[in-house]
């Protein structure tokens, strides 16, 4: 399991949402008549039908009635639900609802504002459709409401099937363009070493070492590190009572030596981190050539100027990429920030869906959603800036990692990539992150995705 709490993960959300810019001409800007999510910029969740009232829900595909068919209708459009014809998104009052599409309450004036969002306007008034505003300690209500302008009434017209491109010629794809395979809880493996409590070792995540891993295109590896005398070591949960435990260097070394027989690959670390910054500094000294290898994005402009190319990375030498999910703030009050010997805090460089979709056994919630939504923070998975597109982790997995679940689940990894996660993101997954990744050839998903870019 994967169990993590949000942290105070950056200095305001205010910096990680877009801002909504004044609103442009409109010529032709509304997207073509078709099926689409109604997405909220602020919050990255979809419009959804419940009973006649609209919500805001957690992105479901084609599940939960959250797909709308815009349509125009004179000089204003209607978005009528694609499972209840004749039923659109409208208002009753003050508050968004379900409505005959005969009704005058059901029009809606489409303005675009900039970076591919949307206000829904009342025709001839200034109510807007809008998220309702948040109170203090809890996330955004469900039920949208009638409001004024401003952010919480920014949206995106997400296409239910976008339009893709080819992917790039080999020499010119971007970081972001690429998706890799990458094993959860690929420490606990039962082969290199002890992982946890003796019940808990019988149901490892994964079956096969990291060095069998890297060998089978495994390129990205999720690590719990916990502190003890010994330093930074690979355990789940605690490392109370596990036998022959791992140090982090041990796993890292393996990755760096693979590295360096092939020069041509890239490799990412995801850090499940509980550890003091200056002990996972002094472990990350004990790898042989890390610094040869070591991918320092904050020091190369990408923020500014987007990721670079893999062949860009491979000739410069940058091909290990670390981050951590441990709180800046909280090493800035000990003195000692991660990035400064360049671990980069995952926030701010990713985005990241909830990471259970439920039990180990039974139906399985295939729902996507930021991992990083709740009363103390708002990342959505939808978040981009100016020049820079967060990476996509994408977490498929569950509670429990029963092998013959994991498997099934791994069969339907590009399926739900495609119809549940990529339109919820509004970008392609880059890491798509499995359990007993050698179960239900998850490798074909990532050779799926990576036959095309999302534009």
């Amino acid at each position: 399991m994967r169990l993590r709490t949000p942290h105070a993960l950056l200095a305001t959300a205010a910096a990680l949402a877009a801002a909504v810019v004044a609103p442009q001409p409109a010529a032709a800007a509304v997207p073509a008549p078709g099926p689409y999510y109604v997405q909220s910029a602020t919050t990255g969740l979809n419009a959804a039908d419940n009973g006649g009232a609209v919500e805001q829900r957690r992105p479901r595909g084609n599940e939960d009635r959250q797909q709308w068919q815009l349509k125009p209708s004179g000089s204003s459009y209607l978005l009528e639900n694609t499972v209840a014809p004749g039923s659109c998104l409208g208002r009753s009052g003050d508050q968004a609802a379900t409505v005959a599409c005969a009704s005058g309450d059901a029009g809606w004036e489409i303005d675009p504002i900039g970076a591919d969002r949307y206000t829904l306007k009342v025709p001839g008034t200034t109510r807007h459709l809008t998220v309702a505003p948040k109170p203090s300690g809890a996330t955004y209500p469900a039920r949208l409401a009638l409001g004024g302008s401003g952010d919480l009434a920014a949206w995106y017209l997400t296409p239910v099937t976008p339009a893709t491109n080819p992917m790039p010629p080999q020499d010119r794809r971007t970081l972001d363009q690429v998706t890799f395979l990458t094993t959860h809880n690929a420490y606990a493996n039962g082969v290199d070493g002890g992982f946890a409590p003796p019940f808990v070792n019988l149901v490892p995540n994964q079956t096969r070492g990291i060095e069998r891993q890297l060998a089978d295109g495994v390129r990205g590896f999720m690590l719990d590190i916990h502190q003890t005398p010994d330093g930074a070591i690979l355990c789940h949960n605690s490392c109370t009572l596990v036998s022959r435990p791992v140090a982090l260097w041990v796993d890292l070394q393996r990755m760096v030596d693979f590295l360096k027989a092939h020069p041509d690959q890239f490799v990412t670390v995801f850090l499940e981190d509980y550890v003091d910054p200056a002990v996972l500094r002094a472990e990350l000294a004990r790898v042989n050539g890390l610094s040869d290898v070591l991918y320092r994005p904050d020091l190369t402009g990408v923020r500014q100027n987007g990721w670079p190319t893999m062949t860009e990375l491979a000739a410069a030498g940058d091909r290990l990429l670390i981050f951590t999910d441990h709180s800046r703030s909280a090493d800035q009050a000990a003195g000692l920030t991660r990035d400064s010997f360049g671990v980069m805090y995952q926030p701010e460089w990713t985005v990241e869906n909830y990471w259970s979709m439920g039990s180990g056994l039974g139906t399985s919630d295939w729902s996507c959603y930021s991992r990083w939504y709740g009363a103390d923070t708002n990342i959505p998975l939808t978040r981009t800036e100016p020049g820079f597109r967060p990476l996509f982790v994408m977490n498929h997995f569950r509670d429990v990692p029963l092998t013959g679940t994991a498997g099934t689940d791994n069969t339907k990894l590009a399926d739900r990539a495609q119809r549940f996660c990529q339109p919820a993101a509004r970008k392609k997954p880059n890491f798509l992150a499995v359990d007993h990744y050698d179960r239900g050839n998850p490798a074909s998903a990532v050779t799926t995705l990576n036959a095309y870019t999302y534009p």
